[in-house]
């Protein structure tokens, strides 16, 4: 009688905060057909306790550079743009495939350059998971065709608490008690003004048009319980028109539940051998 051993990839994760937490805990439970063998996050105190949940315990890495060191096959990135510009290289370098949460760091065109120069020389592939997003795959499908590619992402004042836009506008969150307009300009711009709210800009424009030509335009809403993002797109194939109204996650109300689930099943479809459906 043969057995058969199927070899389970190994994940280490950069980032122990909620949305790496939810990738943690979907290894642990099977979700995702993988093994998380070890962790990293700035705050140690995150690393404990996230390990302290699960009931296959990784090793919390000293470093992010000694992550990647050891014999995983992923790191994932759920820790900040930050992390990509610091560390992504050196992932790539040390031979291992790289998912990034934070991918607004990519719209900086040197940043993006160098990592795609890496995955062609190391042969190893970078995953940007379709986020709070629905429709990239229909985006990357007409991309030569594209002609314009509009935005509007709208959130509750409380969601977009603590971004850079309001160090350098005179608006203050607690004082928007109507639905207000507060930006519109290129997807690069809004990524630089709302980095932790608005990475689905940065993914729409590596789909589409590229960030200065992908516009977008954020609007604050009080009496709004979701995160809302809405895609016009037009062009010589035709028009796409894409609402998504996704529930804010219980653990960071900066980003929708979606954009975690999202991570979960770009990971599971990376760890699987399975049907993948979706160009």
């Amino acid at each position: 009688m043969f057995s058969i051993i199927i070899d389970m990839k190994k994940i280490g994760l950069l980032g122990c905060g909620a949305i790496g937490t939810q990738i943690a805990l979907a290894i642990d439970s099977g979700k995702i057909p993988a093994i998380l063998t070890h962790v990293y996050d700035f705050d140690r105190s995150k690393s404990e306790a996230l390990v302290s949940r699960l009931k296959k315990r990784p090793q919390i890495a000293e470093n992010p550079h000694m992550l990647s060191s050891n014999p995983v096959d992923i790191v994932v990135e759920a820790a900040s743009q930050d992390a990509v510009r610091n560390h992504a290289l050196s992932i790539l370098q040390n031979r291992r495939d790289l998912l990034i949460m934070s991918v607004g760091a990519l719209l900086d065109e040197s940043v993006l350059e160098i990592l795609l120069d890496a995955c062609r020389e190391f042969k190893r592939t970078i995953y940007l998971p379709s986020g709070a997003l629905a429709g990239l795959d229909a985006i990357r499908s007409v991309k030569e065709e594209l002609e314009s590619v509009l935005l509007v992402t709208t959130k509750n004042p409380k969601s977009l608490k603590g971004a850079r836009f309001f160090e350098v506008s005179k608006i203050d969150t607690d004082s928007i008690t109507t639905k207000t307009v507060l930006f519109e300009g290129s997807a690069k711009d809004a990524v630089n003004l709302f980095p932790a709210n608005i990475n689905v800009a940065a993914l729409l424009s590596l789909a589409g048009l590229g960030s200065h030509n992908t516009k977008v335009r954020i609007v604050a809403d009080p009496q709004t319980d979701k995160n809302t993002h809405q895609v016009i797109a037009q062009g010589k194939f035709g028009s796409i028109s894409i609402t998504v109204e996704n529930v804010p996650d219980s653990t960071n109300p900066k980003t929708s539940r979606l954009a975690t689930l999202s991570a979960v099943e770009c990971l599971r479809a990376a760890c699987s051998t399975d049907m993948r459906i979706g160009s």
